[in-house]
């Protein structure tokens, strides 16, 4: 008995201490950690986040998370909206805090259980990093295309420039294709995609205060 209980006290430590090593080194999502086990590309360079256009983190804010500077990992209100939802949780209840805890430490899909995983990983590692930091592993975690993770892979491979220089259309071009990347192409983009970005676009023009915990 001392020994099962010994197992989940073991998997809290180890998360705790990655959580801490994580403040200072970005770490890969388990996804690309797939990718690597079965010798698979990954493209990815990490950078910081001043390093990226500020158009790319409002853009992020204003469609995944508006109340990123506001909740403590959780949006409680967006969660219990979607909690009775017959086909599981959906990525509308999810934090930006949620989206990245789950691309560290957990897995893709979509189940109860994940869900149920993101939210105490979400309310710690909110504590520990904090929301700027918590948005930059994001950005440097988050699939823009197959093979592709990070926004500074993600700028070079779709616009062939680094992600300072994206424009604020590039952006929001960016962010749009996040919900599924493998199957929105930002460079050849549908009349639906480009609807989604202008929406996006329009939002981050007037994001404001809302983004104001991310900022340098």
């Amino acid at each position: 008995m001392r020994a099962v209980l010994l197992v989940p006290v073991m998997a809290v430590v180890l998360v705790l201490v990655l959580a801490l090593v994580y403040r200072a080194l970005t770490p890969p999502s388990t996804l690309m950690l797939g990718r690597w086990v079965t010798l698979q590309p990954v493209s990815r360079i990490v950078v910081p986040l001043e390093a990226m256009a500020p158009a790319l983190v409002q853009g992020v804010v204003a469609s995944e998370d508006q109340r990123l500077c506001l909740h403590g990992g959780v949006d409680w209100d967006a969660l219990w909206s979607v909690v009775d939802d017959e086909d599981g949780p959906s990525r509308g209840a999810s934090t930006v805090t949620m989206q990245t805890v789950k691309n560290v430490f957990l897995w893709p899909g979509r189940s109860y259980l994940r869900k149920a995983l993101e939210i105490p990983l979400a309310l710690m590692v909110d504590g520990v990093w904090g929301k700027r930091r918590t948005m930059e592993i994001y950005l440097n975690v988050a699939e823009w295309g197959e093979g592709v993770f990070g926004a500074e892979a993600a700028a070079r491979h779709w616009f062939g420039k680094s992600a300072r220089d994206l424009t604020r259309g590039e952006a929001a071009m960016l962010v749009a294709i996040l919900p599924n990347p493998i199957l929105r192409n930002p460079r050849r983009p549908t009349r639906a995609l480009r609807a989604i970005a202008n929406r996006i676009q329009g939002r981050t023009a007037g994001i404001g205060a809302l983004a104001q915990c991310v900022r340098p």
